[in-house]
Formats: structure tokens, C-alpha cells, sequence
């Protein structure tokens, strides 16, 4: 049984396997259509979702599977009333798969330690798995490499995001830059992997990424300050150069990007977005094989 929890515990060769199965699954769907059919898929989200959401839901759906959306906000566990690992055990009895999208990475661990079944990071708060795999599997379909590129990202260094990125794009040879507030740096256990700076700059670079400074999980009153922090890493045209521009999305225009960046040609914001369809596929394959 294989869970898909962090790409910090991947190796290079698991992490290539899913981005050249995305590629594989978008080339000739339905090679892929019926892979999971009689599977079910329990969807415990405790955040909003877009995105991921819909991309495990309808992979599931478009391999014959089925997909089951349960917010944990109308569930017991969410009144007192049950305990995580109880509903685990219980979910892994009916079901052949499990996609949570938690608030904090421990509540993740255990439901994969009382689960009978693999378990899918659909987001928490240190790791968004799902999302870097659609965009390596992205990257490679632009470049037609991995290795060798270099990605530099603008804006806060501590969110899901990035910590993603840094597990993954330096293990398939991506170098990887990181401007950020030092407030804002990523966890120190990360630093030996990445080029790591307080003040932004442009590089010579192939891809350009941000992320929203104002995540689902900062309180309104702490965005004022925020935005004047974030406010000179924010990704303009002089800034882009002749960089793709990536952004995994919901984005603000006008603050982590500009609207001439991310609405402009060298945006493939919604080519990344699209393809986490099929690396939700490939995700849901590789833990059910």
C-alpha cells in the first residue's frame, strides 16, 4: 500500500513516474478509461477547493470510478463527536481510496496511520503534492526537459507550495531560487536544496513562479501588513523577462502578479491548471497499483 502524503518522502524515479504518466494519460485518455472501474474514492475535505477538487473528482469519474465529496465541516468528527482515527477505520472499510485536504499535515499522518487504504494529500498545511506534480508535468510538456532548467519564486517562502517545489524540482535537477521576506523564509531543513535570498532580483530563469499572499488560512486582519511586506516581490513584466510565468492558483492581480503577466503570452497558468487532471490520474494509478 502506497500513501501520497509529501514528495519529500519520493525519490527521483517515483516522482519522474508520475510526471511522464500525466503526460502519458493526457496523450491517449482512453488507454486509461476504465483503470478504476468498481474503485471508490472518499473525498474528506476540510478546506475550500477548486482545483483539486475537481481534478480527483473527475479523474475518478472519466477512469469509471466513483467519487465521493464528504465535508468534514457536516461530519461528526467536525462536532466532537468522533475521533479522527475512528472515522479513518471506518472510511477504509468501505472504501479503495482516500483524498483529505486537512489543515495540518498531522491530522494527515494519522488518518494514513489508521487507514487500511492509501491515502491521497489533497493539501495540508505544509505539503501540496498534487499540485507539483501537474506542474513538473507541465514544465517537462514546455520544455521537453527537467533537467537543467531553472525556476525562481517571488513572494512567501512558507506556504504548501513552495515546500512542495523544493522537495521535487531539486531531486529531477531543477535549479530552484527563493525570494522571499525573511520573515517569510521556508523551514530551515529546506535551505540546503535551494538559492535563497530576502531581496528580489531578476535572474536569468526559465520559469517564473508565485503564489497568493493572502492564503485561505491568513486572517483578514493580517492583510494590510501582508501586502506591505509582499508588496516589491510582487511579478511584474520587467521582472518575468523572457521567463514562463506559473501560478497554481486562486491569484489576485495586482498584487502577487500583475494582470499584464499572468492574462500575457508567456502565462501558462491555465495549461498548469488543466493538467492537474491528469496528474490526479496518474496519482490515484500509482497509489492503486
Amino acid at each position: 500500500m502506497k500513501h501520497f502524503l509529501s514528495l519529500k518522502n519520493l525519490s527521483e524515479k517515483e516522482i519522474l513516474e508520475l510526471v511522464n504518466s500525466s503526460l502519458r494519460i493526457k496523450k491517449f485518455p482512453k488507454l486509461y478509461s476504465k483503470k478504476v472501474k468498481g474503485k471508490t474514492m472518499l473525498m474528506m475535505f476540510e478546506k475550500p477547493s477548486l482545483r483539486t477538487r475537481l481534478s480527483l473528482e473527475i479523474a475518478m469519474n472519466q477512469m469509471h470510478g466513483n467519487a465521493i465529496y464528504y465535508s468534514l465541516l457536516d461530519s461528526p468528527l467536525s462536532k466532537g463527536k468522533e475521533t479522527i482515527e475512528d472515522t479513518t477505520k471506518v472510511i477504509s472499510r468501505y472504501c479503495d481510496l482516500i483524498a483529505a485536504r486537512v489543515y495540518e499535515q498531522e491530522e494527515l499522518q494519522k488518518i494514513a496511520k489508521n487507514s487500511r487504504i492509501p491515502v491521497i494529500n489533497a493539501l495540508s498545511n505544509t505539503d501540496h503534492p498534487c499540485q507539483v506534480i501537474g506542474d513538473l508535468a507541465t514544465i517537462k510538456e514546455k520544455f521537453g526537459k527537467l533537467k537543467g532548467l531553472t525556476l525562481a519564486y517571488y513572494g512567501d517562502g512558507n506556504s504548501n507550495v513552495i515546500n512542495s517545489l523544493i522537495h521535487a524540482l531539486p531531486k529531477v535537477g531543477i535549479n530552484v531560487h527563493v525570494f522571499a521576506p525573511k520573515k517569510y523564509f521556508p523551514d530551515k531543513k529546506l535551505w540546503k536544496n535551494i538559492n535563497l535570498e530576502d531581496k528580489p532580483r531578476k535572474i536569468k530563469a526559465d520559469i517564473i513562479y508565485t503564489d497568493t499572499w493572502l492564503s485561505y488560512h491568513v486572517k483578514k486582519s493580517e492583510y494590510s501588513s501582508r501586502i506591505k511586506i509582499f508588496k516589491k516581490f510582487q511579478v511584474g513584466k520587467e521582472l518575468l523577462g523572457k521567463a514562463l510565468f506559473m501560478h497554481c492558483l486562486p491569484a489576485k492581480r495586482g498584487y502577487e502578479v500583475t494582470s499584464e503577466v499572468i492574462d500575457g503570452k508567456q502565462s501558462i497558468v491555465f495549461d498548469q491548471a488543466g493538467n492537474r487532471l491528469f496528474s490526479a490520474k496518474a496519482v490515484i494509478l500509482w497509489c492503486l497499483k
